[in-house]
């Protein structure tokens, strides 16, 4: 579980093709961090869940790099494998009970892919229109929490297949977000209470299946 609060971002080092995908490689040194400390992790564990870019990943390999396998289904389902070698990717590590919930509750598992559409900027603010692939698949409302990319974010406006977001200039100081452009894709996923209404009003309850619940 994660909160859409990014720690910090690095950079893509490379992307290894194997038999079951990739394995991504990370720079250790981080580029931007939200407390400013750049310093490297020094209590990394082999195994542990660290969210990539909003996509839950296991540290495969801590060396010069930091390595994580990506299989083909998550390559299809997010654009991790249409990301370049010195992109900045978000790292958020796993939340820990007791921890400040500062964002919303993340699960690390991406629902679709967003297309970032347009671009418009003043006021002091970035704003953002992102077109959804899959509209059945996630759905926003306004003031409603989406994660873009690993990133707790405000939707501002909602329509069935779009919405916007407004970006301040700390998120994008602490992100790579000032290096996405127009027609770049986004992992998207929806807020995790809200998947669960969703689903109900759809009557795809998974407590529905049977069985005696009195």
């Amino acid at each position: 579980m994660f909160t859409g609060l990014v720690e910090r971002t690095h950079k893509i080092a490379a992307l290894e093709p194997s038999s079951e995908g990739i394995r991504l490689h990370l720079e250790k040194q981080a580029v931007t961090a939200i407390n400013g400390d750049l310093t490297p992790w020094n209590d990394l564990l082999r195994g542990e869940s660290i969210a990539v870019n909003g996509a839950c990943l296991t540290l495969v390999e801590e060396g010069d790099t930091l390595a994580f396998d990506v299989i083909h289904e998550t390559l299809r389902k997010t654009s991790l494998g249409q990301r370049s070698p010195g992109e900045g990717v978000h790292l958020e590590r796993a939340l820990r009970v007791g921890d400040r919930l500062g964002g919303h509750y993340v699960t690390g598992h991406v629902d679709t892919l967003g297309t970032l559409e347009r671009i418009d900027t003043g006021d002091g603010e970035v704003i953002w229109t992102v077109s959804v692939e899959d509209s059945s698949v996630v759905r926003t409302v306004p003031k409603g929490s989406i994660t873009l990319d690993g990133v707790s974010l405000t939707v501002v406006d909602s329509e069935l297949d779009r919405f916007t977001i407004a970006l301040i200039p700390h998120t994008l100081e602490v992100t790579a977000f000032s290096d996405r452009k127009e027609g770049d894709l986004l992992n998207l996923e929806m807020d995790h209470f809200g998947r669960w209404v969703q689903a109900l009003l759809a009557d795809q309850n998974p407590l529905s299946s049977g069985g005696d619940h009195s």
